[in-house]
């Protein structure tokens, strides 16, 4: 076993464990954290004794609510450097993990939020709880649905994705279950067992959560699926917004309030990354794409005021810059999404 105050590995029988144990934070992942999961992926990832790997949370606050974010922001008020090297060893264990030739089970254990959902999306098994609670909350400080978010969330039926992606809503295991992001649900309080039975017979992880399965209840969004589906799927957030506004329902008049609580520039970067993202045909590409985006937003107005408004401040009013959607045009989005010098591009591991 290999211990570091913020990530736990061991193997156990032929499985390997990883275990994040930074609960003071919500096990917000860190640069070291990531570098801690990648090395034991990649010593496992062609070890003939390891079948299968099961990674999980130490306590019982949450999975993971995403990314070490003041890190970010004090780096993007600078020149950035960190928070490039952050994203980039991140993309690079989303992709590992995206492409990883094992079964990887996530017990999705509680708040399983941004760079949580990158570890748990690409996982072949995602197990929540009665205690899950999923969101990409990313346009409410001017970040963007990253971690994959253009690749999965694209892919979701019915403009669930965008939706998701749009309003940062949160939402419950049933709701996982319905839109994919989870496989099987399971109560916590199994949990241990559960475990204890996948480290004694890897092979059977399919029949075992079979056997642990719970009823997750009836979805909340399964009364809104024809709302999301017609109301989000306008060729532009501007049309989006329109469609929202016309139309006569209490849900409606909530998300249209909600988007305008978000920043302008983001709802458009997200809009076109789900887009752009739902034409690629390899993960590795739209994580690249992604890195261009990330790169870049750290550093500008909007994801500076987003934290300092949401997590330093906690006066939830941030200051968008541009205020509205008008103002975020087209050749600002092309900035942003604009290619890197090859010497600057990201690129998976070998």
């Amino acid at each position: 076993m290999t211990s570091d105050t913020e990530v736990l590995t061991r193997v156990e029988g032929a499985v390997g464990r990883i275990t994040l144990n930074r609960p003071q934070a919500l096990h917000a992942l860190t640069t070291n954290m990531i570098g801690l999961i990648t090395g034991a992926l990649l010593a496992w990832r062609h070890d003939p004794a390891i079948g299968l790997v099961l990674i999980d949370h130490a306590g019982e606050r949450g999975f993971c609510a995403g990314g070490d974010i003041r890190m970010l922001a004090e780096s993007g008020a600078g020149d950035g450097a960190k928070a490039r090297e952050f994203f980039f060893d991140e993309y690079r264990l989303n992709t590992l993990l995206h492409d990883y030739p094992k079964p990887l089970v996530a017990i999705m254990d509680g708040i399983t939020m941004g760079g949580g959902v990158g570890l748990s999306r690409p996982c072949r098994y995602r197990v929540a709880t009665e205690r899950t609670t999923f969101a990409m909350p990313e346009t409410g400080i001017g970040l963007f649905p990253d971690v994959g978010g253009g690749w999965y969330l694209s892919r979701m039926p019915g403009h669930i994705g965008l939706w998701l992606a749009l309003t940062g809503a949160r939402i419950k295991a049933a709701d996982c279950e319905l839109t994919g992001i989870a496989t099987d649900y399971v109560e916590s309080a199994r949990l241990p067992d559960l475990k204890a039975a996948i480290v004694a017979r890897p092979a059977d992880v399919e029949g075992l959560l079979a056997e642990f399965e719970g009823d997750a209840g009836r979805p909340a969004i399964a009364q809104h699926q024809d709302e999301i589906a017609r109301l989000f799927a306008g060729d532009s957030v501007e049309a989006i917004v329109a469609a929202l506004a016309a139309t006569d329902s209490d849900w409606a008049r909530e998300q249209l309030a909600i988007l305008r609580t978000k920043s302008p520039q983001t709802l458009k970067v997200a809009f076109r990354q789900l887009r752009l993202g739902r034409a690629m045909k390899i993960f590795a590409d739209n994580m690249a794409l992604e890195y261009r985006i990330g790169a870049r937003v750290v550093r500008r107005h909007d994801f500076q005021e987003g934290v300092r408004a949401v997590i330093v401040d906690k006066d939830n009013a941030p200051k968008w810059d541009p205020p509205t959607l008008e103002g975020v045009t087209e050749a600002m989005l092309d900035g942003i999404f604009a290619p890197l010098a090859s010497a600057e591009a990201w690129t998976p591991l070998p």
